[in-house]
């Protein structure tokens, strides 16, 4: 069995694009994920799907690519596993630090000019 999964934003993966890329239902996902009742970050299991560190335990559990892709491949048995990150469209915060950053260097380059 082959997987493809693309991965957008901060380059984790929800449940929904777990389940998506694992072609397993939401529940058998929350199944294979190492998530514990009494502790909030549970030791790394490599027999289950290690969600990323949280602060709470209600946020949502999310997951690196490298680690559904681990999961598919030892776990699973899946053969093929690729996961794609590709960058996110630019958020207006994004644009107007670059904007910024684009105006303090060519102020640093005429300070420079001028010493």
């Amino acid at each position: 069995m082959d997987t493809e999964a693309d991965v957008e934003w901060n380059g984790l993966m929800d449940i929904e694009a777990v389940q998506k890329t694992l072609n397993r239902s939401r529940a058998s996902i929350y199944r294979y994920a190492n998530t514990d009742a009494t502790a909030l970050n549970p030791p790394y299991n490599p027999s289950l799907l290690n969600p990323e560190l949280r602060l709470h335990k209600d946020d949502v559990l999310l997951f690196h690519p490298n680690e559904v892709a681990r999961f598919a491949k030892d776990v699973l048995k899946i053969k093929h596993v690729t996961i794609e990150v590709r960058e996110a469209p630019p958020t207006p915060t994004q644009e107007l630090l670059q904007a910024i950053l684009a105006e303090l260097q060519s102020i640093h380059a005429l300070l420079k000019e001028q010493s």
